[in-house]
């Protein structure tokens, strides 16, 4: 398997457990009366799912943008070791356009 599919389902799987730890805490904390909504109405596990789900989307989501810029796996030059860039210096080059006459109104 690549490495970036790799890197990218172990940060996904991390975006998830902080989504968990976070739902946790928000019902425990008892945010917004979160607690009592969810366990007084029937279908409230689906909330606590959603909640869960879309919350790991938008975590894991972050997880993965952080870990990138780190370099994972990177083996090419590191910073400062790098080949400078070739500047290439152009001259401009004049082109010339036959221009049909105009015609007076």
């Amino acid at each position: 398997m690549p490495h970036l599919v790799r890197l990218y389902i172990r940060q996904v799987a991390i975006g998830y457990a902080v989504s968990a730890a976070f739902v946790a805490l928000l019902l425990y904390l008892n945010v917004a009366n979160l607690w009592h909504l969810v366990t007084h109405v029937n279908v409230g596990w689906i909330a606590v799912l959603m909640l869960w789900v879309f919350n790991g989307i938008i975590f894991a989501g972050v997880q993965f943008a952080l870990s990138l810029p780190k370099g994972h796996g990177d083996d090419g030059p590191k910073r400062g070791k790098r080949s400078p860039i070739p500047v290439l210096l152009a001259e401009p080059v004049p082109v010339r356009v036959a221009a049909a006459p105009r015609r007076a109104r």
